[in-house]
Parts: structure tokens; sequence; C-alpha cells
């Protein structure tokens, strides 16, 4: 009789129904639930579905009440917590507490990001008697491939490019127990079961080197004789060389034709990247996270070779992110390059056989390995700015996990933003969640455009998602602008339109969480080019906005672009147009004579363009603030004739400026805000006027370039402080390309804060147009609400 009243007793324990939503799919939140509730002598199951995880928990209320208090407290290391939705449960109490197959009901949780190898994984492939000992495939569910290797969801084994690989007994007794750490780890593997590394070599490109019986120290050593290695990583192929071999480094420029923007670097670790640069405990963090990405460093010490980051005083470091990585610079005592394996302006290669292809002219050799990369992922790059770290392109390690928008957004439907052309991401919104995929890269090449097409294909799948409408940029020439045309009429969808220059100030909002209905906000956007309302070119930008709606209050004097495209590539072109439009060019030649700058643009075809800018041939004036420091820049020489990358120029210029920056102030009476019209117009004669002097008098260009931020940044503030007296708005956003200059914006939030004003600048997502698509579904689910 007592027994069974015991029995009755437990089969009445109250119970509680818990739904989990965020990441907490294959990063080891069941097992952590499993032992938590074991704990707390509770009964059970969780299983994950659709809508991300679900718990039925049994028990005293008391143990029922900390164990749901200890969840957010006890999340595994990949996961992250967005949601409990908690109820009373009746039914039968089970004996004990377990973890139950995924049932597939529906899609409406995110797939985790790639994660750096976790300190546990690399012990055991650092222990000579563990079974993993220099395995370059180890994981478990802290650590490993996610996205790149997911075909399509719940995310399970047979979903992911492992399904290829079956698990050995070691592995699969791992893989089924909750107390392991790899209970369910979808990669799971080892050097019985799992991918094999092998190195080829140019005379044999299609053969294993079989006599090499470790590729991994075979490829080290391929490196230190100068050689270039193709190296198969977790989303894509890359490109390594010594770092420190001058020739070697230059080679991979001329076969790769990537002939001056920076190349990334890899180090062993903090102290090797130290030697070489300034590393303070914000990038130190960064540097050593999980997410493992690309950090623009200070350089300062030991000396690479010339040509890693030419014209430039940063250096753009990472830490090994896969145990291939690992056991590569175990084996190495100086950094080495690491770019993407891609002749330029194509997409990273991930597949052996097109790497072998398309890699041919550029690697001596190739470490290839079998398990195929399902979906590309370049390296994130962040960069330490206005006291936080900045993301200034957003991929492996941080895509696909999703930003949950302010309350508001949930009743929006389903919209995918297409984002620009250049640096493009898109965004699906759907359940008042944001979803921006991985750094896509410039449409301009066939190769990328396919490539943005499979993984619009590929996160509607993952996302189950249907859009109920499309947005695009206002520009038509946009590629990703025509594409959401076709897919818009395809897909029967709404096709909405959102300006270029609000939708960087919306997704700035949207990061921050503001409110659906809360206050416009002034924003200064500055960027290269974008589409205004009526065909313009805009990108000098001083605006009053919110979600909905925003007002064009001011903006840089438009001056014609001569030659249209040319001009961004060519900033003599600028540099002529500005002081043209500001001067009488013939007094200016018999006054500044002997200015090289002078003496260099007589030699350009001047007649040819000032017929174009005349008779507005080919010529749109714009109030681009990029072409602005364009034009400044080549007046000092910098990049004049051509840039080999967008923003070349610009970023020379405040290379330049930095040592000096400190010391020196504003040019006195630099500009001018002509308030006579409907908008604010700030023009800069003044400023060319003392640039010029300075010229003449024989001054340090670096005082000049360091004079010439400051006088952009007090300029700034002076129409942003007049037009927050003129709206009563003391918020304020700084957005746009330009602002990644640390110098602009640190300057402009600081003097900004020192007259009171709440500055919001992009920081999880990045300011240039790799986040222009979460401003466009924000600004489209807002005008739908």
């Amino acid at each position: 009789m007592a027994g069974r009243r015991a029995v009755a007793a437990h089969l009445l324990m109250p119970g509680k129904a818990i739904r989990v939503r965020g990441v907490v799919q294959g990063v080891g939140f069941r097992p952590a639930i499993w032992h938590l509730a074991r704990q707390h002598r509770l009964t059970g199951s969780v299983w994950n579905d659709g809508e991300g995880v679900m718990i039925r928990a049994f028990g005293e209320e008391q143990d029922l009440n900390v164990f749901i208090e200890q969840i957010p407290l006890q999340l595994p290391p990949l996961a992250r917590l967005e949601g409990l939705e908690i109820e009373e449960l009746a039914g039968v109490a089970p004996s004990e507490f377990q973890i139950v197959a995924s049932r597939s009901d529906g899609i409406d949780t995110p797939i985790a990001a790639d994660a750096a190898t976790c300190p546990e994984c690399l012990a055991e492939i650092a222990d000579p008697d563990n079974r993993r000992y220099r395995y370059p495939f180890t994981n478990c569910t802290h650590c490993g491939p996610r996205l790149s290797i997911v075909r399509s969801v719940p995310y399970d084994r047979g979903h992911t490019s492992m399904a290829a690989f079956a698990m050995c007994p070691q592995c699969k007794q791992e893989y089924d127990d909750p107390a392991d750490r790899r209970f369910h780890a979808q990669a799971n593997c080892c050097p019985v079961c799992g991918p094999k590394l092998w190195l080829e070599a140019l005379i044999v490109p299609t053969q294993s080197m079989g006599a090499m019986d470790d590729p991994i120290s075979q490829s080290a050593e391929m490196l230190r004789q100068g050689f270039i290695v193709a190296i198969k990583g977790l989303g894509g192929f890359h490109l390594a060389c010594d770092a420190s071999n001058a020739e070697a480094v230059d080679m991979l420029r001329q076969r790769k034709r990537r002939y001056a923007k920076p190349l990334a670097l890899l180090a062993r670790d903090a102290s090797m990247v130290s030697r070489y640069a300034l590393i303070n405990s914000q990038e130190l963090s960064v540097l050593q996270h999980h997410t493992a990405p690309i950090v623009l460093l200070q350089a300062q010490g030991e000396s690479l070779a010339p040509g890693v980051a030419p014209d430039d005083d940063k250096l753009g470091f990472m830490l090994p992110y896969t145990p291939l990585h690992s056991l590569l610079m175990q084996e190495l005592d100086a950094p080495i390059v690491l770019t993407s394996g891609n002749v330029s302006d194509e997409p990273q290669c991930t597949d052996n056989a097109e790497v072998r292809e398309k890699l041919a002219g550029i690697a001596d050799y190739w470490l290839l390995h079998d398990r195929d990369i399902v979906n590309r992922l370049d390296d994130s790059v962040v960069r330490l700015m206005d006291g936080k770290m900045r993301m200034l392109r957003r991929a492996r390690g941080y895509s696909p996990e999703a930003l949950r928008l302010p309350k508001g957004f949930e009743e929006s439907g389903n919209t995918l933003a297409m984002g620009g052309e250049l640096k493009n991401s898109f965004c699906l919104l759907k359940n008042g969640q944001a979803i921006v995929s991985q750094h896509i890269g410039d449409l301009e090449s066939a190769a990328v455009q396919q490539d943005y097409r499979q993984a619009i294909d590929l996160y509607r799948k993952l996302n189950d998602f249907c859009p109920d409408r499309i947005v695009v940029d206002k520009h038509p020439g946009y590629l990703s602008t025509q594409y959401g045309h076709t897919l818009a009429a395809t897909e029967v969808a709404e096709l909405v339109s959102a300006q270029h220059h609000h939708a960087h100030l919306a997704a700035c909002l949207a990061e921050h969480g503001v409110g659906l209905d809360a206050p416009p906000v002034l924003a200064a956007i500055f960027d290269g080019l974008g589409m205004g309302e009526n065909s313009e070119l805009w990108g000098g930008e001083f605006l009053l906005g919110d979600y909905r709606g925003y007002t064009r209050l001011g903006h840089f004097q438009p001056i014609a672009l001569p030659g249209g495209t040319q001009a961004m590539r060519e900033p003599w072109r600028n540099t002529y147009a500005q002081l043209r439009y500001y001067f009488d060019w013939q007094a200016l030649q018999r006054d500044y004579a002997d200015l090289e700058v002078m003496q260099w643009l007589a030699g350009k075809p001047l007649a040819t363009l000032d017929a174009m800018i005349d008779k507005k041939l080919n010529s749109p004036l714009g109030s681009s603030c990029g072409r602005w420091f364009d034009a400044f820049a080549a007046a000092l020489g910098l990049h004049a004739d051509r840039v080999d990358y967008e923003g070349q120029a610009a970023i020379t210029l405040e290379v330049l400026a930095t040592p000096l920056f400190a010391e020196e102030r504003p040019y006195p009476q630099a500009w001018s805000i002509d308030s006579s019209g409907a908008l604010a117009v700030l023009s800069w004669q003044g400023l060319w006027l003392a640039v010029l002097n300075d010229l003449k008098c024989g001054t340090d260009k670096t005082r000049i370039a360091a004079r010439i931020h400051h006088s952009l940044a007090v300029a700034t503030v002076d129409v942003m402080n007049g037009l927050s007296r003129q709206t009563g708005a003391n918020s304020i956003v700084l957005s746009g390309g330009v602002f990644q200059n640390r110098l602009l914006l640190e300057a402009v939030s600081d003097q900004l804060r020192q007259h009171d004003k709440t500055v919001l600048s992009p920081q999880h997502y990045p300011m240039n147009d790799g986040g222009l698509a979460l401003g466009q579904a924000v600004i489209a689910a807002a005008r739908h609400i």
C-alpha cells in the first residue's frame, strides 16, 4: 500500500512546459538541460523542433522554479537565449528525464554560426595519448562547423556534409551519451571515421602525395621555403604564404592580381601577434573569441613583408579557428598571409576540383580534405573605434545568427531585403527577427551574382521562408535591385523600394533596439554614392528620420563627377571638379603654378572634362563624401591617378593624418553652411584655399591631412547642432562607409557628446553597404505595420 501511495504521489507532481527560443540547436543545449534537470531532481523530456527547443519538466514546485531560473545562467558557450515561454503542465510524470528525437513541424529556429575550436578540443589534439591527437577535424557541440556544412534543417547529421561519414562505434557512443560533450555533435568524427587530409603538388595536381606522411608538417615546410599553399578551410579556400618573405608575398599578389589591398594574417597566438601589432584588452578578447574574426590592429614592432599592407598602418590578424590551422601554426615561427582563395573579384573557391582549376596559376600546393563545404563563408573583419568593436565585414562566426527586433515588428510578415551592389548581404525578416546573410561581395562579378542567388535560396530553405514583400534599393542599375524585381514578379510579392541613406539610418536604429514608434532622430550618413529620391546621387547627407520615413535636411555641395564611374576609380577627376567649381581655374593656375598638384593636373585632358561638365555628359552631380575624400587625397598626391580598390585613397589619407591628428586643429573658416534654401548646403571653398596655401608654404602633408579631418569633423558637428536646434532632436545616428574612418567617427562622436547629444553608430552590423539590407528590411516592415 505504501509503495502505491509513493507512485501516485510521483505521478501527481506539478509540471511545466517550457518553450525555448534562440540559438539552441546544435550547440549542446539539450544535454545542458538534461544535466540541469537531473541536478534538480526533475523528470520529463527535452527535444528540438521547428520553433527551437521544448522542455516538459515535472518535480517539486521549488525545484521547478530554480531549474527555470538556472536555464539562462547555464547556457553552453554557443547558445543564445531569446525567450522562455512557460505554461503549467498537466499529465503523468515519467520516471526519468530524457532527451528525445527531434520533431520536424515547421522551421522557426536559427542555425548557429561556425565556431572556433574550443579549449577542450585543442587539448585533445595536443595530447599524444588521445585518439584525436593531431586530428584536424576534431570538434564538439561547443565548436566546429555549422552553417558551412548544413544543407537543410533541422540541423541533424543527415542534413549536413558529414552525412558522407558514418561514425565509428566510439564516436557513435559519444554521440548517443547525454553526459558527453559530443552528444548529438553533428560533425563528430575521429581519424578512424572522419574526413581525411592530404597535400597535392602542382606537378601532380590530380594525385595525392603519398610520400608525405604528415600533410600539415609538409605544408608548413613548403611555406617556409617560400611556396604558396591553397588551404581548404571552414567556409572556403585560402591562399597562404610566409608573411615575412617579401618575395613570396609579392608573388602571391601578382598571381592573384590583388595589387594593393591589405592581406589578412594568421598568427599562432596572441603572443605572436603582439610582436607585430598593438593589442588592448578589447581587441585581445575578440581575437580569442569563438567567432575568431580578423581584427584590424595598429602595426608596431617587428616588420613583416612590405607587400602585406602597403600604404596602411594597420595589420589584419586572426588566430587559428580550426584544428587544422592550429596544428599548422604550431610548426611556424612567423605569421602567414591567409587571404581568400580566389582570383580577385571572384568568390572564394569551396570545391576541390574548382580550386585545382581556378588556382592552378596561383598556388604551388593544395592542402585538401574530403569534407564538402556546402556554404561559402568569408572571414569576418572588425576594428576598434570609438570604444567599441565595429563590424566591417560580417560573415564566418556571426552569420546566420538573428537579430531580435524591437517590439512591434512581430506583425510585419515575411520581408526579403536584397541589399546593395557592393559589399552585398541580404536580409530575411520573419516573426520579429532579422536574419542578415554572410558577406556576399560585389555583385559586379557574374560568379558573385550566382553565389548571391544560391545563398538566397539556401536561407529561404533553412528558414521555411516565402516573402510577402521584397525590398530593393532605389538605384535601378543595381543588380540586386534588378533581381529583386524579377523575384517579386515570380513570387507575386509586393515590391518596395528603400532609399539608400535612409536604409543606413534604419539599420542603425534596429541594431540599437530603438522602438518602432520612437521619435525621429538626426543622422549624418556619409558614403560613396547612393541614389536619391529624384535620381540624384547622394553621399554626404543630413537626415531626420525613423523607420517609416525621413526628411533630407542638408547635404554636401553637389559637385560634378566627370566620367561617372570613372570618377570613382580616378581620384584626380574629383580634385579638378572641386577646384573648378569653387575657383576660377585660370586664376588658380597663376596663383599656385608651382604646386605639384597643379602641374600634374595640367597634364590631364582638362578640356575634355570641361566639355563633359558644361554639357552635362556623363558628369552627374553628386554630394558624395567619399568622392570628397578622394579629391583631397589626390590633392596631396595619394593615389591620384587611380585606386586599386574602393576607398583606397581615403584610407591612405586617414593613415597619413593619424600621427599628428591629436595635436592638430581644423582650419579656420574652412566651411560654410548655406541655409538660404530649403536645405542646408555644406560648402568647402575655404578648406580648399587653406590646403592650397599650406601646400604652397611647404607644410608637412601629415599636418595638412590631419587638419582636413578635423575640419570635416567640426563642420559636421556644426551642421548637426544647428539641425538639432531646428528640430529638437538630440539623438544622432552616424553611419555610412566613410565613418569606417576612425579619426572621423571618434572626433564627431566625442564632440557631439560634449554637446549633450546621444550618438548611435553601427557596431554589430557593418556601417558600410554590408548593413544596408537590414535597414531595407525594417523600413518595409515598419511601413507595412
